[in-house]
């Protein structure tokens, strides 16, 4: 992890509940268990967006399951690899919202370079297991993570898209914080979250704050 997120989470690293973390990632490695994303991706979210660059705060569950898909941000996939439904509908969204092609690569490392962070709440999953590892503790770590940005941070722009993501609105001070709420993606929504226009919305909002907007076009 970066060194300045490494400072930031100092404290949350000593507490129990992350030696629980580790207690239970190395449990399952020793079980021969193939977990997803890879060790060095597991922070992947930390080390492309630096702490003093975050201006969105993206909230996804818990990694992709499948073999090759999870790189340790929320929703995106490497290049080359198939698009997962939920981010086939995101990049319809960005079509309908900002005019942005279709794109077929899905590694949102741009977005995440740029002060995205795409942050799962789950950080780690066996494969073809989804939610295989909510017992891990992450979830403790990553609702830190959320508190701690919520407390010292001003003005970022939370997206929680779907009823989980929603949970973590009480980590959050609306005060200082904006919150973009919509259906998720899935297409088990049934298109609820078509039309949300976030991306526009979240670059409206950055512009009022005098920050640079997100550049939402993998392409560029």
């Amino acid at each position: 992890m970066n060194e300045d997120w490494k400072a930031f989470l100092k404290d949350e690293f000593k507490k129990p509940y992350f030696a629980r973390i580790k207690e239970n990632y190395v449990l399952a490695l020793k079980n021969k268990a193939l977990i997803y994303p890879p060790a060095r991706l597991v922070f992947n979210a930390f080390n492309l967006s630096s702490l003093n660059s975050i201006k969105v705060v993206l909230l996804g569950q818990d990694p992709y399951h499948k073999p090759a898909q999870a790189m340790g941000l929320s929703f995106s996939v490497p290049n080359g690899v198939a698009l997962p439904p939920s981010l086939r509908n995101i990049f319809k969204e960005l079509h309908s919202d900002l005019g942005i092609s279709l794109n077929s690569s899905g590694d949102l490392s741009k977005w995440a370079r740029q002060g995205v962070l795409l942050l799962n709440s789950i950080l780690t999953v066996e494969a073809n297991k989804p939610a295989s590892h909510s017992n891990f503790g992450w979830q403790d770590f990553t609702d830190a993570v959320i508190s701690k940005l919520s407390c010292e941070k001003e003005g970022l722009i939370f997206l929680l898209w779907g009823r989980f993501a929603k949970t973590k609105k009480t980590l959050i001070d609306t005060k200082k914080h904006f919150l973009l709420e919509a259906a998720h993606p899935s297409p088990l929504a049934r298109g609820g979250f078509l039309g949300c226009r976030h991306f526009s919305k979240a670059n409206e909002l950055l512009q009022k704050l005098n920050k640079e907007p997100i550049e939402w076009d993998l392409s560029k």
